[in-house]
């Protein structure tokens, strides 16, 4: 059994019931019932975080799988996930643990305390810190910010991805343990966000501004998927918006589609991704394309100063090259790697 921890980010209402203010969707639960999140219970007046310490997946990966590329390229990091989602996309890559509760998951969860992760993160070889990924770590937020301060205070890094579906105040502590994030921007209409993920885009964008403007570290990934979001225009719209609010450098990455979960849309044609590798690199220095097999395009790392390679990839083997151990290209100066 895991640890009964009372939930952040909530208020008491009348008879017994809740509501919790973590993410926008601001559920009000009444006594018995759980939020959106599937994880978030109203224990008798009381809002309990029942995902706290339950760990649906650990494996160290390379910081490149997150996706992060500018980010420590090369290195590995021991990466957790739980349970739920406070978003229900129909096109979701990860349903069988993001849209499913605790209660019921017995048989794959184990919990784990906030001390013993972090010494496993310490005693991983090679490993620079923690991601909180797999499914929508914000909705751990209780455990995430007991680990994640624990792992600063040791040396580690902290890596979040995220739906980026959260308000202001609970986002702002994040932002302090937190190094790196990868938010997934899954469309730039308020019709897709409603229709196919069951949320709002406004707050996902505020996200972006809020993290941009911090001084941590940001990448973007957008899941192109057939005829729901690949229309040129708003594309080109969405990648204009990234280059204006978050500035020409944040890295974005454009994802293949493939069906699962509501969603049996055959998989995102690669000369889609490739037609609009072009587009965002109009507006954007660094644009990668993922999920896809040898494609050539949106692979290698180059300045955006001098265009150097800096960094040449196969899958997720890095090799590094022209960057000094700071992050800047040697042939001109240029910043291009975060390894702060």
């Amino acid at each position: 059994m895991g640890t009964v921890k009372e939930a952040l980010y909530y208020n008491k209402l009348k008879d017994k019931k809740v509501q919790c203010l973590l993410c926008p969707q601001n559920c009000i639960i009444g006594p018995g019932r759980i939020g959106l999140c599937k994880v978030r219970k109203n224990q008798d007046g009381k809002l309990i975080a029942e995902n706290y310490g339950a760990i649906s997946a650990i494996h160290l990966d390379p910081v490149e799988k997150k996706p992060l590329y500018h980010f420590f390229p090369g290195s590995d990091i021991l990466s957790i996930g739980t349970v739920g989602c406070n978003m229900h996309c129909l096109f979701c890559q990860n349903s069988e643990i993001s849209q499913v509760g605790v209660a019921g998951t017995a048989n794959f969860i184990q919990h784990v305390s906030v001390a013993k992760m972090v010494d496993k993160a310490l005693k991983t070889p090679k490993n620079i810190g923690i991601a909180y990924t797999y499914n929508e770590p914000g909705i751990w937020f209780e455990y995430l910010m007991e680990v994640a301060r624990l792992a600063h205070a040791k040396g580690l890094k902290n890596v979040m991805v995220s739906n980026g579906f959260i308000n202001e105040l609970p986002l702002r502590d994040l932002l302090e343990v937190v190094d790196a994030f990868n938010i997934d921007l899954k469309g730039f209409t308020d019709e897709f966000y409603e229709t196919q993920t069951f949320s709002t885009l406004a707050p996902v964008k505020e996200t972006i501004r809020e993290i941009s403007s911090s001084g941590r570290h940001l990448e973007i990934t957008n899941l192109i998927i057939p005829l729901l979001n690949d229309d040129p225009d708003i594309f080109e719209e969405m990648v204009q918006w990234i280059a204006r609010e978050a500035g020409k450098n944040t890295v974005l990455h454009l994802s293949r589609y493939f069906p699962g979960y509501k969603k049996m849309l055959p998989p995102t044609p690669v000369n889609k991704l490739v037609e609009f590798f072009y587009t965002a690199r109009k507006y954007l220095s660094h644009v990668y394309i993922g999920n896809v097999g040898d494609v050539t395009e949106g692979r290698d790392t180059y300045c955006p100063h001098c265009k150097s390679v800096v960094i040449k990839r196969r899958g997720y083997q890095t090799e590094i090259m022209n960057l000094t151990s700071e992050g800047d290209c040697t042939v001109c100066g240029e910043k291009v790697i975060n390894y702060i």
